[in-house]
């Protein structure tokens, strides 16, 4: 994937998006629902109903760029529709495009002891 930068503002649609929709409506929901301006440079995140598939819609200065990927064997991590729309790091952005529990990582050792 091409990186939006490590400054990226990234927002998630919690709950369910119609995969079938392209740039323009998901263009919509960002600005309706994530009450957020698509232009703005930010990446906006969206999943579908069965949680195998995630779009990602974002400016990057001359244009939008639609990334779109699907899971073969489980389903991307996400919020509940309670939520409404959660914030991430591009570092949780990076883990989600990647399939982890963005939510929940796993260090692969413990932090060292100072002493």
């Amino acid at each position: 994937m091409i990186a939006p930068g490590s400054n990226v503002r990234v927002y998630l649609a919690c709950g369910v998006t119609d995969m079938r929709k392209g740039i323009s409506g998901l263009s919509v929901l960002a600005q309706e629902v994530l009450r957020q301006k698509p232009a703005s440079g930010a990446v906006f995140a969206f999943r579908g109903r069965r949680g195998d598939r995630i779009k990602l819609l974002y400016w990057d200065g001359q244009g939008f760029c639609l990334y779109y990927k699907v899971l073969e064997r489980s389903r991307f991590p996400w919020p509940s529709v309670a939520d409404g729309s959660a914030r991430l790091t591009a570092a949780q952005l990076a883990m989600l495009w990647e399939g982890i529990d963005w939510r929940r990582p796993t260090w692969t050792a413990p932090p060292a002891r100072a002493g």
